[in-house]
């Protein structure tokens, strides 16, 4: 999907670099900052591109890098019960997915992009 830089692209772009702080920077996140690394240890950026939060857990779907999207579930209340965790590639997380989900992807790929490049 190629960008245009309309205004729906801005808000979901402040979005998503606020995600992204909140999951390299906040306390609440840890846990699942933790469970990523461990998981992913060749991860150099992420960005949560959907989050539902449950009666007891919460879903995340998380852009990798720029490669994969990884879905976990972590407990709310339990630490010691393990995250339910799937990977997946950009083309099957892409398959069925709404427009805006797919603006939303692709504009946290053109991040990820671009903060790989300031890695490198």
């Amino acid at each position: 999907m190629k960008l245009i830089g309309s205004k729906l692209e801005q808000e979901i772009r402040e979005q998503l670099n606020k995600s992204n702080q909140s999951l390299f920077k906040s306390e609440e996140k840890r846990r699942l900052l933790e469970v990523i690394r461990s998981l992913y240890p060749e991860m150099n950026t992420a960005y949560i591109v959907d989050w539902i939060p449950e009666q007891g857990e919460d879903i995340y779907k998380i852009l990798i890098n720029d490669s994969i999207i990884a879905e976990i579930e972590l407990d709310r209340y339990n630490t010691e019960i393990e995250p339910f965790v799937v990977t997946k590639k950009i083309s099957q997380y892409l398959q069925g997915l709404s427009k805006q989900c797919q603006i939303k992807l692709a504009v946290a790929l053109d991040l990820a992009k671009q903060e790989l490049k300031n890695v490198d």
